[in-house]
């Protein structure tokens, strides 16, 4: 540890502190006990109990909308409404104080409020950072609504949201946005403003939404020259402050701000939002568990406060069940994966390293048992005609080299083959013809054609995965990066790989599938253009890529 820096336990709260020493004293607990004996950290208000004293909202004088608003997993009948009331958003307590604000909130069908379908009364508390998760029932599948919040004198900007159609029936199309990796430091979120202009129905963020790394007084690469950020800023990530106050940073883009008003979102984590390459009870430095689940339970409740989430997802502790499954009618089931929390540590060091018996091991996971037969036990109830699994990491095989036997990554599924030879069968076994993987991580585009032996180019294909290039991570990029030739070579099922920052815009019919590849050509200057690098279709019931 470098001189002067402290541990990461000693930053927690003291009672946090005294979870940590219980935890270490006890080595045998499971991460779920940890969760039980972690859980008073939390400190929700109770069900039905005034937590704080009420404030007077006439005597909020300033904007307190500053972090927008979102929404998110849209049902057929419902859909999530989120924003956080912060007049002083880089203040611990956002200017509030330890006080409650009563807010209210209008669903209409129209963008002026001239019908008002639902509205309600919520209250922000402080024990939850004064962020508001409103789950609004009773709207009509398959239509677009507008939304707002009101406290005082106050009035939000105006959400545009969309509920999922019906679940029984097929849907006509579906046109969603995968997006990932958005390092405030390395550049502009010049992608979300593009996408905020597209018409998809839902975007899909597939994690590192925030990042735990340092961000200095200028933003980093974006050379900030009419703004100084505060000092607080200029550190990693720790305590649950910290995380709070770094959703406060991002929530303030402009740009992101405009795509989560204009679309919906369905999000999941990465590593980045807890720490870099974590594996469950496991970060890269060899932090004891005990306490580094105190770090993951502040990350992981800050990232529930500031995301547009459902109450079940609420952490507790250092657990938070943020798999899932959503419907698009019978078009598309939506199963949306957690490779993080519950898998086994990177195999060798979590270098790149040839396969080996360490890495095969058939007990090692990424998912997690239970996850795992969750998602295999959807598969085989789907009717839908496609089955897209949103997760974080690549999941076909990519070698690095040229070599024999070529080096993968430890962090991909690739560390983890009997993880994905499983999965893979259990997709075989319940009859998915139509499988489609997005995937981040990587802050590059890939397109690839899922092999029943990646080994063997002439092997049926059993799906498609779409990676979805960074939104920031990686500065500006190029479209050729230095392996683009070696990988394309090692790789015959890979058939596309570009090193532009952007998204991915996909369009789902009953007959087939498109992939448009979005690229701006640089993030460290705002207002770039945005441009199709490529396009790709896959047929429904003949999978495959085939250039558009």
């Amino acid at each position: 540890m470098p001189p002067g820096r402290q541990s990461p336990s000693s930053q927690h709260a003291p009672e946090l502190r005294a979870a940590a020493r219980h935890l270490a004293r006890r080595r045998f607990l499971t991460v779920t006990a940890a969760a039980a004996a972690l859980a008073f950290g939390t400190h929700l208000p109770a069900t039905g109990a005034a937590s704080a004293a009420e404030l007077d909202t006439a005597r909020i004088t300033d904007d307190p909308f500053t972090l927008g608003v979102a929404s998110g997993d849209p049902w057929p009948g419902s859909v999530l409404l989120w924003t956080r009331l912060a007049p002083e958003p880089y203040e611990a307590d956002g200017g509030l104080a330890q006080q409650r604000v009563v807010v209210d909130w209008e669903v209409a069908d129209d963008e002026r409020f001239g019908t008002i379908v639902r509205r309600g009364t919520a209250i922000a508390h402080p024990e939850v950072h004064h962020t508001l998760h409103v789950e609004v029932d009773g709207l009509a599948p398959g239509r677009v609504y507008y939304y707002r919040f009101r406290t005082g004198t106050w009035i939000s900007p105006t959400g545009r949201t969309r509920t999922a159609p019906a679940a029984i029936g097929p849907a006509s199309a579906l046109t969603f946005a995968a997006v990932s990796c958005q390092a405030y430091q390395e550049g502009y979120f010049t992608a979300h403003r593009h996408l905020a202009g597209d018409d998809v129905d839902v975007v899909l963020h597939l994690g590192d939404y925030l990042y735990e790394y340092a961000v200095d007084a200028a933003g980093g690469a974006r050379k900030y020259t009419d703004r100084v950020l505060p000092d607080l800023f200029n550190r990693e990530t720790v305590t649950l402050e910290d995380y709070r106050l770094r959703y406060a940073l991002y929530h303030r883009d402009p740009d992101l701000q405009a795509v989560h008003a204009m679309h919906p979102f369905v999000v999941t984590w990465d590593d980045h939002e807890t720490e870099n390459n974590y594996a469950a009870d496991s970060d890269e430095t060899g932090t004891p568990p005990a306490a580094f689940l105190l770090r993951r339970a502040a990350a992981y409740r800050a990232h529930w406060e500031n995301q547009p989430l459902r109450a079940s997802q609420l952490p507790n502790g250092p657990d938070a069940q943020l798999y899932r499954r959503l419907h698009w009618g019978t078009l598309a089931q939506f199963d949306v994966l957690d490779t993080r929390q519950y898998r086994s540590d990177q195999a060798y060091g979590d270098r790149p390293h040839i396969p080996g018996p360490e890495s095969d091991d058939p007990a090692r996971t990424i998912t997690g048992a239970a996850q795992e037969r969750w998602l295999l036990d959807g598969w085989r109830a789907s009717d839908a005609v496609w089955n897209v699994m949103p997760q974080q990491v690549c999941f076909s095989q990519r070698k690095l080299d040229l070599s024999p036997v070529a080096k993968v990554s430890m962090d991909a599924w690739d560390g983890y083959r009997a993880s994905r030879d499983r999965v893979l069968a259990g997709a075989k076994a319940a009859g998915i013809d139509n499988l489609m993987v997005l995937t981040g991580d990587v802050h590059v585009g890939y397109a690839f054609d899922i092999k029943d032996d990646f080994d063997n180019p002439s092997s049926r294909t059993l799906g498609t995965e779409i990676v979805t290039p960074s939104i920031a991570s990686g500065g500006d990029g190029i479209v050729r990066p230095t392996n683009w030739a070696t990988y394309l070579s090692a790789n015959p099922h890979l058939k596309f790989y570009n090193g532009q920052r952007g998204y991915v815009r996909v369009r789902l019919t009953p007959e087939a599938a498109r992939a448009d590849f979005k690229t701006v050509s640089a993030v460290t200057t705002p207002g770039a253009p945005i441009t199709t690098a490529a396009s790709f279709v896959t047929e429904a019931g003949a999978q495959g890529l085939k250039p558009a």
